[in-house]
């Protein structure tokens, strides 16, 4: 094969990734924050609505990129399966968030994201340094979901 035809087939790939992974967040379309969450008791700390939009816009891109990384160089093995299950769960959390409303349920749900996140990062970093420090943004954003979803749970009881 040719050196031409393979970086096309490299950047099809790319593309194949990026738009697995985007598929992560339509879960959420279903479920938007709206009013319920509105009258939720939030933490000081809690951030603005805006911030959600571009943060995880360029963690998927950075999870999709490492995907990709590994794929190119191991294929379609253990890591992949790691990263297509925290994909699963990472869409899991947001209608049991916000459309069921069980914010204890969500917080068992962001805790299995977050191990099967590491899991993933782990597994990523054997293949490809890389691809494994572009999971560390990811993970540290679910570590402070995790947080906040906890403390959501702690100051809405019932």
């Amino acid at each position: 094969m040719n050196q031409r035809l393979l970086s096309a087939r490299s950047l099809l790939a790319l593309a194949g990734f990026v738009v697995a992974t985007f598929c992560a967040p339509f879960a959420g379309m279903i479920a938007p924050p709206g009013a319920w969450y509105a009258t939720l008791a939030k933490p000081e700390w809690n951030p603005p609505s805006w911030i959600f939009g571009p943060v995880w816009t360029a963690l998927y891109l950075m999870m999709a990129i490492a995907a990709w990384l590994v794929w190119k160089r191991d294929g379609w093995r253990r890591p992949m399966w790691f990263y297509s299950g925290q994909l699963l769960l990472n869409a899991a959390w947001t209608p049991v968030f916000f459309a069921a409303h069980q914010i204890g349920l969500a917080l068992i749900v962001i805790t299995a994201l977050w191990l099967a996140i590491l899991c993933t990062l782990l597994a990523f970093l054997r293949i490809s340094k890389p691809a494994g420090w572009l999971m560390v943004p990811y993970l540290a954003w679910v570590s402070f979901a995790a947080f906040l979803n906890y403390t959501l749970w702690r100051m809405n009881p019932g």
